[in-house]
């Protein structure tokens, strides 16, 4: 239940005689807690500023599946979990493959004031995310922590990127680092010896399937067809997330090359299902249509949502730029995480 002013009332009236005191033991209500909704191309996220939660520690799991429900909860496609400052909270680490978030590693980058983890609403915790970098650096603008047009980092477990906010916060880039198609830093676990994964066959529901995979910072799996539907995504997305070729299991994006300057994609999210866009898969499937030279370095996704700017570097590093929406600023009642969601959830009729 979201409530914008979670105000209590209360009775003026004078009272005839001044009222007990309380008892020392009745306890203080539960406090609400703030937070923050933005959305990039209908893919929408809550930040969580540990500033403002008390105890200042990452949900779990059980509260982040709570907070994001479509139904019970704040109706989201995850949760932004920052800043903190990675000079004391490690900045990466182990890939997810379930629903219990991921144990940071000491294993380190350089310190920033801007470190960043990111749960998807399944309680589980991506690497990383291109749309939720660029919500959060719309955040980070808004909170007047940064500047327009001035370059920052932020570290997520997935690696430290570069992001700028313009247009008064309208529009992010984000530099979101290099795109590896080995099987051994994706991971894919492929028979023979680790090589790039482009042209490799899979076999999901009955139907054999061309893939291409690519790493950001996180897993995808990237597979041409000569058309890109949502059909495509919600039938064939599940079980390619799923696959045993996938250990951390995999974003899946369906590739429609238009032009060499346009492509369009659908996209099933590793811990989110359909989803109208996403950046880091954006960057991904620009990435394999380009080293499939089905496309130019400089060129427009198409998704559901809008679309995105990628640039691509001889290197494979990917510059991404796109729209942010801020929808508003919250207060969650505490009645969100005391409650008991169904253990199932209801099929429509």
């Amino acid at each position: 239940m979201v409530n914008t002013t979670d105000k209590t009332a209360t009775d003026t009236t004078a009272p005839t005689t001044a009222p007990a005191p309380a008892p020392a033991t009745t306890p203080a209500p539960a406090p609400t807690t703030r937070f923050h909704k933005y959305h990039a191309l209908g893919n929408d996220y809550l930040v969580l500023d540990p500033k403002d939660w008390s105890p200042a520690v990452a949900p779990t799991p059980e509260q982040i599946r709570k907070i994001c429900h479509r139904h019970y909860g704040l109706a989201s496609d995850g949760i932004l979990w920052g800043p903190f400052s990675t000079a004391t909270t490690a900045s990466t680490a182990t890939p997810s493959t379930s629903s219990t978030p991921s144990t940071p590693s000491t294993a380190s980058t350089a310190p920033t004031p801007f470190g960043l983890r990111i749960f998807n609403p399944d309680g589980s915790e991506a690497e990383k995310s291109g749309n939720g970098l660029r919500i959060f650096s719309r955040y980070l603008y808004d909170q007047k922590l940064v500047a327009a047009a001035v370059p920052f980092h932020i570290s997520t477990p997935g690696g430290v990127v570069l992001s700028t906010v313009y247009l008064g916060g309208e529009s992010v880039r984000v530099e979101m680092g290099h795109v590896s198609f080995d099987s051994a830093k994706i991971p894919v676990l492929l028979a023979g010896v680790p090589r790039e994964v482009l042209g490799e066959n899979i076999t999901v529901n009955g139907r054999d399937f061309l893939y291409c995979a690519a790493t950001v910072g996180n897993p995808h799996c990237v597979i041409p067809v000569a058309k890109a539907t949502a059909a495509l995504a919600t039938e064939y997305g599940p079980a390619i997330e799923n696959h045993p070729l996938f250990p951390n299991r995999t974003n899946v994006q369906f590739l429609e090359i238009i032009d060499r300057k346009n492509i369009r994609i659908e996209i099933w999210e590793r811990g989110a299902g359909y989803t109208y866009a996403s950046g880091s898969s954006s960057s991904a499937a620009a990435a394999v249509a380009r080293k499939l030279d089905l496309a130019d370095n400089e060129l427009t996704v198409h998704m559901p949502g809008g679309k995105i700017e990628i640039s691509i570097a001889p290197d494979y590093a990917i510059t991404m730029t796109g729209p942010v929406t801020r929808v508003g600023e919250y207060q969650m009642s505490p009645d969100v995480l005391s409650q008991n969601l169904p253990s199932q959830e209801a099929t429509p009729q």
